[in-house]
């Protein structure tokens, strides 16, 4: 693919930053079916530039990060006759497989400004990124659970690792949303500044990485994501096959629902 190739994602790049903003702000950038394509492809493409030394991203508008799946597409899939939907769910696991993995392989240093809310697939980009920079008043959360699913996805990968398996499974199985602060008093990202600073700080140490000795960058990042490698191979493929497996359950059409008509969900298998 080319940059121009990508309909939700925006690419600029300049003195060897790639700047790549997640670009759906009429809909607080949720992503879907294409969108979330699109983020399982980008990395590649940033990876193969030699113009691109460091990439980070980020989300248009001020408002968010990205807000999660689109929750018309997630409709759709759960509406499907059974043999539609094994395929549609199968064809969406490989690409949350890809999204997670190309993150991690991808060897030029990605840096994350969490300007706002973030769930679902952006939130895997957010905290999977090497350096997290997050606007202190935003909020995330993994959110799988509200849906009705297992917390699959980046969590299982990613959470533990950055801010401790009590906090991880805290957070995964109540949902709660998490500021900033918050987030970098407990390690779930790596700094934490006021909303108009975010984006300037992470194309500040975007430039200064851009300007660092890029084969010693790039194999730094290389070696501690084995720390991701192994617990990939230990939790994370279980975890997205179950998260999957979710979406032949009747809570899923009531997590949407009620995400819909923002109220508290009564799901079928909690009555």
């Amino acid at each position: 693919m080319e940059y121009g190739d990508f309909q939700h994602l925006k690419i600029e790049v300049s003195d060897g930053v790639a700047l790549i903003t997640i670009n759906r702000p009429e809909v607080y950038n949720a992503t879907n079916n294409r969108l979330h394509w699109e983020l399982t492809q980008i990395w590649g493409v940033v990876d193969r530039d030699p113009a691109v030394r460091v990439a980070v991203i980020t989300g248009a508008g001020d408002k968010a990060f990205s807000a999660g799946g689109d929750l018309n597409d997630i409709a759709r899939r759960t509406s499907l006759p059974s043999e539609e939907r094994y395929e549609s769910v199968t064809a969406s696991m490989k690409e949350a497989h890809d999204l997670v993995y190309n993150v991690i392989n991808c060897d030029k240093v990605v840096i994350s400004a969490i300007n706002g809310v973030a769930v679902g697939a952006g939130l895997a980009v957010a905290l999977l990124a090497d350096i997290s920079n997050m606007a202190e008043e935003a909020r995330l959360t993994a959110g799988h659970i509200r849906l009705g699913v297992a917390a699959g996805d980046h969590a299982c990968i990613v959470w533990p690792l950055l801010c401790g398996m009590a906090r991880a499974k805290y957070y995964l199985l109540t949902c709660d949303f998490i500021d900033g602060k918050e987030c970098e008093r407990i390690g779930l990202v790596s700094k934490a500044v006021p909303r108009v600073e975010v984006l300037s700080t992470a194309m500040d140490i975007a430039r200064r990485l851009a300007a660092g000795p890029q084969p010693a960058l790039r194999f730094t990042k290389r070696a501690l994501n084995q720390w991701l490698r192994l617990v990939g191979l230990a939790s994370f493929d279980y975890s997205l096959a179950v998260e999957m497996l979710g979406f032949f359950s009747p809570d899923v059409s009531e997590g949407v629902a009620a995400l819909r008509e923002k109220r508290t969900p009564t799901y079928p298998t909690a009555r």
